[in-house]
């Protein structure tokens, strides 16, 4: 088991083996990849994870092989050969290929077969001989065409029994077969979102993920019909060569009637769930990465914040924070139609920004985001012209404030204020620390993913909880200041000692000390192991508490200030003395180089923060619908969504446009996640606008020329090669074909997708 997961990894067999005993122990896998580098080998929380993932499934799978062996012993049908071949298997489907004879099953017409004793007729039959169909007569079997489907069930039987064959089938059913799709009859204006897969046909080996996913949604929706294209003279061949059948009338009739109605039938159901479990697979890499750059997105930092959450009729609404997050003021204002109060809108929340000191004014990017985002900067304006200091408005993405809004969290920390001002609190709260107010919202309501609802829930759930809990636990929490959501994404802190934790802060004041933590109730020294060293504590007596060196290290700082002759606090940020150190120098049995070579750096750089400098983007002037683009024009927006196909951008005109993968670099590019990130700030040239549909087109390529864009985007699949042909579609001379077509045209790849505003 271990020896499969190296090798599966590319590892050391002895670094599964140190990762297993941790994960046994209850340590976390943040605190392992954090903590525990020479132990792994400095294996990181991916690879942690996904010697997690592959633990729990052999595990499973050896359970699986115990009950097996049980039950075909039980039978007196086990023999040494059989229990090797099941002791050496490494697959849940192929496990269940090896028990599929012994399973008890209902009566079939093979297994009447048996009992009238056609059995022997079966062998004479595949060795073409001419038997007296009447000797094999019998009750139930009572004439020769009743013989002679007998035994055709039974010899049908024994391919369908045979492991290997159905094992092999199954595999070259997925490598050499073709999803075909086409639309039903009447459904053409209904399902025109699904226009692309009308007449679509694609190997199942090359079709991506959000293909896959598209092309089940359509089906679902009573929109598509799809079929398994297999070659059949391919895989009849193929049953006989398996079984050294010879080329007669009844063995043809046989083989034909076997793989069209029991092999093609198992084959195909396997063929559909691997390509489910396929896209499902990558759907879910596409939302780690894209939540994992949203929680990771560079933080305005602690400033006095004016969240503003956009809309027409029903007003702006708006809530002040201090730069800790507290609330101080809300209000709604009505600046839009069709009320039209602008100037008291103006002068209300000048008055709010002066009185408070905001330096930030975050805009929520839904309806009437642009027309809000002019009124902070007539605010703006009004405020630098008074003599004061100008707040810098900032857009924000605003998706899930309205789910936190109405949800119990947000009404047990707010339960005096309306629910359409929370959102407001939430979007300035996002601007300030899009991590730490994040975390109170499910990840699938933030809007990173792929189709999120036709993925397993339970898996989706499982790997998002796991990018949280990495993506908090790599930037560390401040103990005195963090909510009971934050703290519980901390590694071995569950939602109990989080509540503990705050209720404990709430009545003994603010944590001097880390080790003060062994006070709370119920958090012993396993929680205080697993968290201590992501816990912050600002200001503490002993500086190391606001760094991410782990308590537990602290005598190795020691060591190293007495050998410098410096105090741990002069120690802190001095890089000439820290460069000069030699980690080997401080190494012992318990704390190994990799973990010395941490702690010198961080304290170089004490409680240093993974996040990218915040940034923002500034839309044009003038640009605020879709009708105001124009091809040619160069525009700076911010990514929201990255897709297998490319990336999503807002550009400030409530509608997302596209950079498709083929226009997103000169060179070939296999995942558009080398290339962008979700919520980097990035400029754009728009290629084409089809307002009617609201599609947008864009290249990171700013020398693109529009009236090239058709040019290159033919020529970009035999720049790229086969494979980005593939993944863009279009039409592949010779095969005949139709594939689904360049995103890089907008052509009908956005909605189907799942993706955009």
């Amino acid at each position: 088991m271990l020896s499969l997961i190296a090798q599966e990894l590319g590892i050391d067999r002895t670094q599964v083996e140190a990762t297993v005993t941790l994960l046994d122990e209850g340590n976390t896998v943040p605190f392992i990849a954090r903590y525990r580098k020479e132990v792994t080998g400095g294996l990181d929380d991916t690879q942690l994870r996904t010697i997690e993932e592959r633990l729990t499934y052999l595990r499973e799978l050896e359970e699986r092989k115990a009950a097996v062996l049980k039950a075909i012993a039980e039978q007196g049908k086990l023999t040494d050969d059989l229990r090797a071949l099941i002791d050496g298997v490494s697959s849940k489907a192929r496990l269940e290929d090896l028990y599929l004879p012994f399973k008890k099953r209902r009566k079939t017409k093979a297994d009447s077969a048996r009992e009238a004793g056609l059995e022997p007729l079966v062998d004479e039959l595949i060795a073409e001989g001419t038997p007296d169909l009447s000797a094999f007569h019998s009750e139930g079997f009572a004439d020769d065409k009743a013989v002679v489907e007998g035994a055709r069930a039974i010899l049908i039987d024994r391919f369908a029994m045979d492991a290997d064959l159905v094992g092999e089938l199954r595999d070259e059913m997925y490598s050499r077969g073709a999803m075909q799709a086409s639309v039903i009859a009447g459904k053409e204006i209904e399902g025109a979102k699904f226009k692309d897969y009308f007449e679509f046909t694609e190997p199942f080996h090359t079709l991506p993920s959000h293909r896959i996913l598209a092309l089940l949604r359509g089906e679902a929706e009573g929109v598509l019909h799809l079929n398994l294209d297999a070659d059949d003279d391919y895989f009849e061949g193929l049953i006989k060569r398996r079984f050294g059948l010879g080329d007669t009338r009844w063995i043809n009739d046989a083989v034909h009637w076997g793989w069209k109605t029991k092999l093609f039938i198992s084959a195909g159901l396997d063929t559909r769930m691997r390509l489910k479990e396929k896209a499902e697979e990558g759907a879910l890499e596409v939302f780690k990465k894209n939540l994992r750059d949203v929680l990771l997105a560079a933080p305005a930092g602690q400033r006095a914040t004016l969240g503003l959450d956009p809309g027409f009729r029903n007003g702006v609404k708006c809530a002040v924070v201090d730069k800790t997050g507290k609330v101080l003021a809300t209000s709604i204002v009505y600046p839009h139609q069709p009320q039209n109060q602008w100037s008291q809108a103006v002068q209300n929340l000048a008055a709010l920004v002066a009185e408070h000191g905001v330096d930030l004014l975050a805009v929520g990017n839904g309806t009437a985001s642009r027309e809000t985002e002019k009124l902070a900067g007539e605010i703006a304006g009004l405020i630098e012209q008074a003599g004061g200091k100008k707040p810098t408005p900032v857009v924000v993405s605003e998706s899930g404030a309205s789910v936190y809004s109405a949800s119990a969290l947000a009404a047990a920390e707010f339960p005096d204020m309306d629910v359409s001002l929370r959102g407001a609190v939430s979007i300035a709260r996002r601007l300030q620390d899009p991590l730490a107010e994040l975390v109170k919202i499910d990840p699938k309501a933030i809007g990173v993913g792929q189709y999120q609802h036709d993925v397993n829930q339970t898996a989706l759930a499982r790997a998002l909880d796991n990018v949280v809990e990495d993506a908090v636990n790599a930037v560390g929490v401040d103990l005195n200041s963090a909510s009971a959501p934050l703290l519980t994404r901390v590694a071995g802190i569950t939602p109990a000692l989080a509540e503990n934790i705050v209720t404990y802060r709430d009545e003994n004041g603010v944590f001097a000390a880390r080790t003060a933590l062994k006070k709370v109730p119920r958090l012993g020294p396993k929680a205080f192991q697993q968290c201590a060293g992501f816990l912050r504590i600002t200001g503490a007596k002993n500086p190391l508490d606001a760094s991410a060196v782990h308590p537990e290290a602290y005598p190795v700082v020691k060591k190293i200030a007495a050998a410098t002759g410096l105090g741990v606090a002069e120690l802190i940020g001095n890089s000439r003395v820290l460069g000069s150190l030699n980690p080997r120098d401080f190494a012992d049995e318990q704390f190994g180089i990799p973990t010395v070579t941490d702690i010198i750096a961080e304290l170089e750089k004490p409680g240093r923060d993974p996040r990218p400098e915040f940034k923002t983007a500034t839309f044009k002037e003038g640009v605020e619908k879709i009708s105001d683009l124009k091809p040619g024009m160069i525009l700076e927006g911010t990514v929201t969504n990255v897709a297998a196909f490319g990336a999503f951008v807002d550009v400030g005109v409530h509608q997302d446009g596209l950079v498709h993968v083929s226009a997103m670099s000169d060179s070939y590019v296999d995942d558009p996640h080398k290339v962008v990130r979700s919520g980097q700030v990035v400029k754009v040239r728009v290629l084409e606008v089809d307002e009617a549909r609201k599609r947008i087109s864009l290249s990171l390529r700013l020398n693109d020329e529009p009236e090239r864009k058709a040019e290159s985007q033919k020529a970009a699949p035999r720049a790229a090669g086969p494979r980005q042909h593939k993944a863009q579609g279009g039409k592949q001379r010779g095969n005949g074909r139709r594939q689904a077509p360049a995103g890089g045209t907008m052509a009908e790849a956005l909605k189907k997708a799942g993706f955009g505003r």
